[in-house]
């Protein structure tokens, strides 16, 4: 018929030895998603082409079926009633004959037999029927509609990939941002000319540098192909204050020596617009300190409520130069104290 079994059962998404209800049950649920009006227009052209290669499919695959029984049914009865090529009944007389009947009456029941068994099997509407239409008549029309459709589904055309920059506020929060940019339209007389596109795209609250935002057959178009998909990579500004390590966030605090070991408060914000005071009166702040503030981080993606901790590393600012009466003083402060 033109296209191997095998391609009907992967652009059906069947094994090769699935029986008729198991290839019915999967033509319903691929139809179903496939509808293109239950598409919105950035993807009705690739619904438009899978819906018609999905459908194609089941027809032939369903018509291939039941052609081999037929020519099984004709083989087997050959073999039987020792029918001709021309379509008479040979000189062997039927093992079946009975008075009255010679062997070209038998001859000619059976060949009616066997096209009226193969077209009652194949009802109108059926897969079959349309094959017998289509494929029997001598069109080629059916196939070739069928290795156009068939191979628009298997083939599409590169992605059109950009970055999407954002801030850690818009990544803690989450938002939506417009993204611009020009793709290749294929006209209705070939030529492929530049289109410019605005779209909104939502970025949820947790997502990170290298997380995806794919726009379905909103990208180049070629001719012969499907729509290419539009994909916008997210990228991570440089925060002023905060540095992000998987859903924590660290934060960088330098301390004078004098506070570090006589006391220090400071405060800040954190990127929702909260105020953080850290006070550290009764206690040291050594080299190297870190205090977590534990569900102060990023939003965790698909767990709700769910957040990283915010991690304040301290960095003891020491003098650069001592008099010789300061070095005295701290000396005798620092003696009894190591």
């Amino acid at each position: 018929m033109g296209n191997p079994p095998e391609l009907y059962h992967k652009i059906l998404n069947l094994p090769k030895d699935t029986s008729p209800q198991e290839i019915r049950s999967a033509y319903k649920n691929l139809v179903k998603k496939w509808h293109p009006d239950k598409h919105p227009p950035s993807s009705k052209p690739e619904a438009e082409a899978r819906f018609k290669a999905i459908t194609e499919a089941y027809e032939c695959s369903f018509a291939q079926r039941f052609l081999a029984q037929a020519l099984l049914d004709q083989q087997e009865n050959r073999a039987v009633f020792g029918v001709c090529n021309d379509g008479r009944a040979g000189d062997r007389a039927s093992p079946f004959s009975v008075a009255g009947l010679g062997a070209g009456r038998v001859s000619a029941r059976m060949e009616r037999t066997r096209s009226d068994d193969f077209y009652t099997r194949s009802a109108p509407g059926t897969p079959a029927r349309e094959f017998k239409k289509v494929y029997s008549s001598g069109n080629s029309g059916g196939r070739r509609a069928f290795a156009e459709f068939s191979s628009s589904i298997m083939r599409k055309a590169p992605p059109l990939e950009r970055k999407l920059e954002c801030t850690l506020e818009e990544l803690c929060r989450g938002c939506k941002k417009e993204v611009k940019f020009s793709r290749d339209v294929v006209t209705k007389n070939g030529s492929i000319v530049k289109k410019e596109v605005s779209q909104m795209v939502l970025v949820k609250p947790g997502w990170k540098k290298g997380n995806q935002i794919v726009l379905e057959g909103m990208g180049d178009e070629r001719p012969g192909c499907l729509p290419a998909d539009a994909i916008f990579t997210i990228s991570e500004k440089k925060h002023p204050t905060f540095k992000r390590v998987g859903n924590d966030l660290v934060l960088k605090a330098e301390v004078p020596l004098v506070s570090a070991l006589t006391g220090w408060s400071f405060s800040f914000r954190l990127l929702s617009g909260k105020k953080v005071n850290c006070s550290f009166q009764d206690e040291i702040i050594c080299p190297g300190y870190e205090k977590v503030i534990k569900g102060e981080g990023m939003p965790v993606v698909e767990q709700k409520g769910a957040r990283g901790d915010l991690k304040v590393k301290f960095e003891i600012v020491f003098p650069k130069e001592l008099t010789d009466e300061q070095r005295t003083g701290l000396a005798e402060i620092l003696k009894g104290c190591c």
